[in-house]
């Protein structure tokens, strides 16, 4: 072969080879400058506009019991967590002078003592009112007087959130709240209402707030005083509502992926949104897919087109990515 066709061989093979890469290059050029832009489908649930805040378990009423005379406790008839009617005995004492007198005649025998007991009868301590017990400190043969704080009741349990002056306006009576305590995440939402809003406010570092009561519709037997609560004030709810991702909606306006690879863009009434989720009044059916991104994302996609990319599942534990 000459070093003529060598040379042309040579030099076709090189033409080849930057068309090749020009090829290459322009393809990859066009797939990058088109977006790929995530999809999700226009689903049916509830969408809730709420206001949280942080609360406390605490009693509605706190009451000492505090013997009527002083002298010494004989049998203590009620137990921390013991639920209580109004009247019913928590502790019987003996007065200072029953006292001297059983120990006078525990010295003589118990023929004696059983005499004296039966004669001189001892002192009921009764609870005040219905509740719970949710201290005692008192013990049998413990020495009382008319100070000692031999238990302290509670009638119910309330939870107690301090609000922001800027949310107040947005709570009512009654409201529906759902409720959650820090020590038992795992344990199922409680729910009750808005039992009373405080008229006076407290100021803690220029910040103001009011204390807001709720009332639950039924108390846990773990739930204790002192427990930090999280509260979950519903200020309006829509059910079975469809509902699309809140960042799709750009001036009343959604965008549909269109078979050509385009979106178009869609007007949609809107309704209620928790910033999350939007409920679409018209415009849209369900499952019907919207774009889900930000405008410049949106605009490049309703002028170039787009690549498809459908919310994905989350992975559990270690499972490998789908093939």
């Amino acid at each position: 072969m000459s070093h003529s066709k060598k040379l042309l061989i040579i030099l076709v093979a090189v033409v080849l080879m930057i068309v090749g890469l020009i090829v290459m290059f322009t393809r990859m050029r066009s797939a990058s400058a088109t977006p790929e832009v995530e999809t999700e489908a226009v689903t049916r649930g509830t969408v809730r506009q709420t206001v949280l805040a942080t609360a406390t378990v605490k009693p509605e009423n706190k009451l000492d019991v505090i013997p009527s005379t002083a002298g010494r406790a004989e049998t203590v008839e009620a137990e921390m967590g013991m639920k209580v009617k109004q009247g019913q005995v928590l502790l019987w004492m003996s007065s200072s002078e029953r006292a001297t007198m059983l120990d006078a005649a525990r010295a003589k025998g118990e023929k004696e003592l059983a005499f004296w007991q039966d004669v001189y009868k001892p002192t009921a301590v009764v609870a005040p009112l219905d509740g719970t017990i949710i201290s005692r400190n008192v013990v049998p043969g413990q020495t009382v007087t008319t100070t000692t704080n031999v238990f302290v009741m509670s009638d119910r349990l309330i939870i107690e959130a301090d609000l922001d002056e800027t949310d107040l306006g947005k709570i009512a009576l009654d409201q529906r709240v759902d409720a959650t305590l820090d020590g038992f995440p795992g344990e199922e939402k409680l729910h009750g209402k808005v039992y009373k809003i405080a008229y006076s406010s407290t100021t803690v570092n220029n910040v103001t707030t009011y204390k807001v009561t709720v009332l639950l519709d039924t108390i846990p037997d773990y739930m204790r005083s002192g427990m930090t609560a999280n509260v979950t004030f519903i200020i309006n709810e829509h059910k079975e509502v469809l509902l699309v991702p809140a960042s799709s909606i750009q001036g009343g306006l959604v965008y549909v992926p269109t078979p050509d690879g385009k979106s178009q863009a869609r007007e949609v009434k809107i309704g209620l949104s928790d910033g999350k989720v939007s409920e679409v009044v018209s415009g849209l059916k369900e499952g019907e897919r919207v774009v889900k991104s930000s405008y410049k994302a949106i605009q490049a996609a309703a002028n170039t087109g787009f690549s498809l990319m459908p919310k994905m599942p989350a992975r559990k534990g270690n499972a490998p990515p789908p093939p």
